[in-house]
């Protein structure tokens, strides 16, 4: 089961978004506060008792830039006090109960460079803009530094280098996606490897044949006799089976290769024939007559007579074996062919299956795809195949295949 995702990357990256510009609208807003004038209100005079005495509101302030001759006039009876004759800041004018007019003035301190508009709003909010930079950089930074790394090495995957694989960090997109990746470069990795394993062990086992064939036709002279026609004949029966099993072999790693129509295939009557072939026993395990797949025939066949040939070869002379059939599910049926031979050792129960593979000290025989091409067979047929020892020696091959759909 695939891993559940964690917190998407656009998600996260909105999120940053978003909290970055909160923050810049908060400390603007702070910036503005400190920078400009603050909002000038009604003005409230009370006496020691609470009561109010007096009430007035903020004198027009023109803006600074207005020259001298196009600011509006002071308010009445305040001709003689010019705005600003006492310095910066708001200025209130109170009416007090008993006639007075009294001035208020709240002095701001001097300004300089940094702090006058709007040259300190502009300071502090290139200061924001900094901070703003420096703390969401690491964000990003670490965000994107992995797709770096997953650039990297696709890139150096493409140029060649399989055995390279990225770092798998996280739980969003970008780890998903870098495991996908070394999945698939494991796979096309194992799969060149498996092609190159291939070609030299066919080009070792072609050596055997060729050779006996090119000493035949140097010792046979002009009289050949009749047992070394038999072993030439021999000889190249065994190149033309390797070079099938080799072709047949790239026919099945590749998904594109037309290897016929699936029809259906009646298992019981494909294993009575080949049962009969090799002197096989076929036995029936509470299954009905008829056990159907949907396959290729042709391939089917190879499977079972791979497996037959394999008992045979390695099991002694005359010993017992055995083709077993059975439907273990509605979806599933089970083909066993048992034998008494040596049987597998068990760290080689696996290894039975790979391309050229001997058992130690085995007999020579063979060309060492047939097990192999067991295995790609049944994977065609979206089945398993594995190997275990028998009670009392010998080893079983068991193949699981799904039912054709509709079988009742």
């Amino acid at each position: 089961m695939r891993k559940p995702l964690g917190m998407r990357l656009h998600t996260r990256l909105w999120l940053a978004s978003v909290m970055a510009f909160a923050i810049f609208t908060l400390l603007a807003s702070w910036v503005v506060r400190q920078t400009t004038e603050p909002p000038l209100r009604e003005l409230v005079v009370r006496n020691s008792q609470g009561e109010i005495i007096g009430s007035g509101q903020a004198r027009f302030r023109p803006p600074d830039v207005l020259p001298d001759e196009n600011r509006p006039p002071p308010p009445p009876g305040l001709e003689y006090m010019p705005y600003g004759k006492f310095g910066p800041g708001p200025e209130f004018l109170a009416h007090m109960d008993d006639g007075q007019v009294l001035h208020v003035h709240m002095p701001r301190a001097a300004r300089t460079f940094w702090t006058r508009p709007p040259n300190g709003f502009l300071w502090s909010l290139s200061l924001v803009a900094l901070a703003m930079a420096l703390a969401t950089y690491p964000i990003t930074r670490r965000l994107t530094r992995r797709l770096e790394a997953l650039q990297q090495g696709v890139q150096a995957w493409g140029q060649g280098n399989l055995a390279v694989r990225v770092p798998e960090q996280g739980s969003d997109e970008v780890a998903f996606l870098a495991r996908q990746f070394n999945q698939t470069a494991g796979q096309i990795e194992a799969l060149v490897q498996s092609h190159k394993s291939l070609l030299a062990n066919a080009s070792h086992e072609l050596r055997t044949p060729l050779t006996r064939i090119r000493m035949g036709l140097e010792l046979m002279g002009d009289q050949p006799s009749q047992t070394m026609r038999e072993q030439i004949a021999q000889s190249i029966s065994e190149v033309d089976q390797l070079i099938e099993e080799i072709l047949l072999a790239s026919r099945l790693d590749s998904p594109e290769a037309d290897l016929g129509s699936v029809e259906t295939v009646d298992l019981t009557g494909l294993a009575t024939e080949e049962s009969v072939r090799v002197g096989a026993d076929l036995r029936l395990l509470a299954s009905p007559d008829e056990l159907l797949v949907a396959g290729y025939p042709r391939l089917l066949r190879r499977l079972l007579r791979n497996l037959l040939d394999n008992a045979r070869h390695y099991g002694p002379p005359h010993s017992e074996l055995v083709i077993e059939l059975e439907r273990v599910s509605p979806e599933t049926l089970v083909m066993r062919v048992n034998d008494r031979g040596p049987g597998i050792p068990t760290p080689h129960l696996e290894q039975v299956f790979a391309p050229f593979f001997r058992l130690p000290g085995s007999a020579e025989g063979g060309v060492g795809l047939g097990l192999a091409l067991v295995r790609s067979i049944v994977k065609r047929h979206d089945g398993r195949v594995w190997c275990e020892n028998r009670p009392g020696g010998g080893a079983s091959f068991v193949v699981e295949l799904p039912v054709q759909e509709g079988q009742a």
